[in-house]
């Protein structure tokens, strides 16, 4: 059984499933919207979330820390994420995102969604 597991499994190995959801975090920090398969888009959604109301405190040692914990890759998306992103939803309980459904892949009609911010 699979129940109350937290994560998506992805249909990769722990380590692999880590880096590939940073990673598309990185990506939707920088460019402000990700395109990609709606369980990807749902598991990049739940941590980014997290991530924002971490990053909401400020540019402080112990907020950059967090941050950089779950985000190791990129010094300057961790920089755009807490100095442009986070202060705009500083009075918002959360939400930071929307997801906005594309219909299926032609290839192998898997579902296709659109994560954007709010």
């Amino acid at each position: 059984m699979n129940h109350q597991s937290g994560t998506r499994k992805l249909s990769r190995k722990s380590s692999h499933r880590k880096a590939l959801v940073r990673n598309q975090i990185i990506h939707f920090i920088k460019f402000g919207c990700l395109q990609s398969t709606k369980p990807r888009v749902l598991e990049v959604r739940s941590i980014t979330e997290k991530i924002v109301t971490i990053a909401r405190e400020g540019w402080n040692f112990n907020t950059i820390r967090r941050v950089k914990q779950l985000l190791p890759y990129d010094i300057k998306a961790v920089e755009k994420l807490i100095k442009e992103i986070a202060p705009k939803y500083v009075d918002r309980p959360g939400g930071y995102t929307r997801i906005i459904p594309l219909g299926r892949r032609i290839s192998d009609t898997a579902p296709i969604s659109r994560l954007e911010w709010v």
